[in-house]
């Protein structure tokens, strides 16, 4: 089937749900039960790259990786304590059925697991808005890589340059760029806004609720059409 359609991906944790902060502490708590004393801002730095790249980047690639399930599964145990918690960033929701709405095939994109990606999905509360989901279990490489924008937009085929994606983290902006499609920051994760277009953002803007209220100025006020 031809690439034809285009797609507004969106990056859960951080950009449509509250959680950032969150997964910085239980990295941070899950790395030192395994005695790796890691300062708690390099962990948030790191924030938005899937488990694999995030240990590599904060461990070091040449490390002994046979205790590395044993971390991510602790991260996930800490994590989940968190979830009767979580909340949805004001307007996530909106934005999401307001894409929908104007034409947009609505994909959630996310470095989370598939059981996180069900909490996080009960929390946004607007699967009537989403036309596909794609998540860590389903690539190979985790952001930065391109393989899960990639993957995305497959879900729907859509075409990578009429697609946008949005994101929280410098993460986010560089797997977009990497698999050729455009991509919206926002702040909720931690990143400035100069950061965040250093990394390739077209816009940015502080949050998603921000984004939703000028979303008639910004590249998703109506998917492009016509040749390519």
């Amino acid at each position: 089937m031809a690439a034809d359609a285009a797609a507004a991906l969106f990056d859960v944790d951080g950009t449509l749900v509250d959680t950032t902060y969150l997964h910085t502490l239980a990295w941070w708590q899950a790395l030192a039960q395994y005695g790796h004393e890691v300062d708690a801002a390099r962990v948030h730095r790191a924030i938005g790259m899937g488990s694999d790249q995030l240990l590599d980047h904060l461990l070091g690639d040449d490390r002994d990786r046979s205790e590395d399930d044993s971390v991510s599964a602790a991260h996930l145990a800490l994590y989940a304590q968190h979830w009767p918690g979580l909340r949805a960033f004001p307007g996530a929701g909106d934005l999401l059925r307001e894409c929908a709405g104007r034409g947009w095939r609505v994909v959630l994109s996310t470095s989370a697991s598939g059981r996180e990606l069900d909490v996080l999905r009960r929390v946004l509360d607007a699967d009537d808005a989403v036309h596909a989901t794609a998540d860590a279990d389903s690539v190979n490489a985790s952001k930065p890589a391109p393989d899960l924008v990639r993957s995305s937009l497959a879900q729907v085929s859509a075409a990578a340059d009429r697609s946008v994606f949005v994101g929280d983290s410098v993460w986010d902006v560089r797997a977009a760029n990497r698999a050729g499609t455009p991509c919206v920051g926002v702040e909720t994760g931690g990143f400035a806004a100069a950061e965040l277009r250093d990394a390739g953002a077209l816009e940015v803007h502080s949050s998603v609720g921000g984004l939703l209220d000028g979303l008639d100025d910004s590249l998703l006020a109506r998917p492009r059409t016509g040749e390519r």
